[in-house]
């Protein structure tokens, strides 16, 4: 049996909110100790900055620059708030910032330079999760999958762990690896954020305030429904721009909220179609699990319980993060990070690109 060793994860998610830094103790399976996590928010420039490079547009160097010196200083962070020095810390998972991922034509891309990050902080770094498993005909997404099994592994089932970041996927659970199902759903948050920073210079609809005070327009919300996307089976994943968002532009911010926020609601509803089995129980993870106006609306949709993964004592804002560390482990030790059943690749995979510490 491999030891357990101390893993920093890190995640920078699609919906453009800052950094998060997780430390894990795993030995890469059914061993899993969650430790101190922090969360680093990015100044409203850089998250200017990163935005204008999605797609893989704009200054793309300058931005993967300093996105990397911003990783370096929240590892350096975290690991002063846990009491460690460099050396305690056994590897980073480094997952970076996707700005293009289009699976259909055999890319996805994650800005971040792990060589950089292993120099800067002493600590051996893998990175590049996606590319393996996109090269081998999978999605590249979702990789959170097999870390939510391990976590639940003393939970009744058959359970869906719902992630509300940027873009929601879905994780469908029922006792081991052969039965995982995962998929993007569709848009979480990003869209809604987009319209708020657009719309009323603000990051993101706080609690869902803006669009509890709108109404949804039903005609834009068919049309955004009208996609392919959400009646093809799984596996499939999205990016965070996928969806044409034109129709939404005459609304008002309440109700362009509102709107949005029933079509990332419709959109996880249409997801329970693709399951084996009609899940008994929600756990959300991810920024949308704030959001009490979605939250509630997704209850009276899914007409189950829909609860914050923190009911459970998992930690959601560390959850991603963690997920990052647990994989590098998975991935020093080639075990598989993704499965036929959570990105549709044809056998199971590891993946992710080793930079030792100099």
């Amino acid at each position: 049996m491999n030891k357990p060793i101390l893993a920093l994860g890190l995640m920078s998610g699609t919906s453009l909110d800052g950094i998060d830094a997780a430390l894990v103790r795993t030995d890469g399976g059914s061993d899993v100790e969650t430790g101190l996590s922090i969360s680093v928010p990015y100044e409203n420039g850089f998250r200017d900055r990163l935005r204008s490079v999605l797609g893989s547009d704009g200054p793309l160097e300058q931005v993967e620059q300093a996105l990397t010196h911003l990783h370096v200083e929240a590892v350096q962070t975290l690991i002063a708030q846990a009491g460690l020095k460099p050396s305690g810390v056994d590897l980073i998972g480094f997952h970076g910032h996707t700005i293009l991922h289009d699976p259909a034509q055999s890319r996805t891309w994650q800005i971040g330079d792990g060589a950089f990050l292993a120099e800067a902080t002493g600590i051996d770094v893998v990175c590049d999760f996606r590319s393996n498993d996109v090269a081998q005909g999978g999605q590249g997404a979702p990789l959170v999958p097999v870390y939510h099994l391990a976590l639940a592994a003393d939970l009744e089932t058959p359970l869906a762990v719902l992630n509300i970041g940027g873009v929601a996927n879905v994780t469908y659970l029922n006792g081991d690896e052969t039965s995982l199902v995962a998929f993007d759903t569709g848009p979480g948050g990003a869209l809604t954020d987009d319209w708020m920073n657009r719309k009323l210079g603000r990051p993101y609809d706080a609690g869902g305030a803006c669009a509890a005070t709108g109404t949804v327009s039903k005609p834009v919300l068919d049309q955004l429904l009208n996609t392919p996307y959400f009646d093809k089976p799984p596996p499939k994943s999205l990016d965070r721009d996928e969806f044409d968002t034109n129709s939404v532009q005459g609304l008002s911010p309440e109700n362009g909220a509102a709107t949005l926020t029933a079509f990332t609601c419709e959109t996880i509803v249409r997801a329970v179609d693709h399951l084996p089995v009609r899940p008994e129980r929600w756990l959300v993870t991810g920024g949308g699990r704030h959001n009490k106006f979605l939250m509630a609306q997704l209850r009276r949709s899914l007409g189950v319980p829909v609860d914050p993964v923190e009911s459970v004592g998992w930690q959601g804002d560390a959850l991603e993060a963690q997920a990052f560390a647990y994989l590098a482990v998975r991935s020093r030790r080639g075990l598989p990070l993704t499965l036929p059943g959570t990105t549709g690749v044809i056998m199971p995979q590891t993946g992710g690109v080793f930079f030792s510490k100099p």
